[in-house]
């Protein structure tokens, strides 16, 4: 039986792309990750300014009182 070893620069440069693609992989996982979370806050921010926007003006008015003009 033959067993083929392959030469150990073979072996090396295999072992460094495989951790470059690692590395890269997970850097843009990373990048992805922030960007949409940046994106959510952002989404976040939006609606909470509409509640409030749609919540102020549905609210009951206060009756301002009007100034009565005195008489002297």
């Amino acid at each position: 039986m033959f067993v083929a070893i392959a030469p150990p620069a073979l072996v090396g440069s295999a072992r460094d792309a495989v951790h470059r693609w690692a590395v890269g992989s997970q850097q843009a996982a990373r990048r992805n990750a922030i960007v949409a979370s940046t994106e959510c806050a952002q989404r976040r921010a939006e609606r909470q300014e509409v509640e409030d926007f749609f919540a102020a003006l549905l609210a009951p008015r206060e009756e301002v009182a009007a100034p009565h003009a005195a008489h002297g």
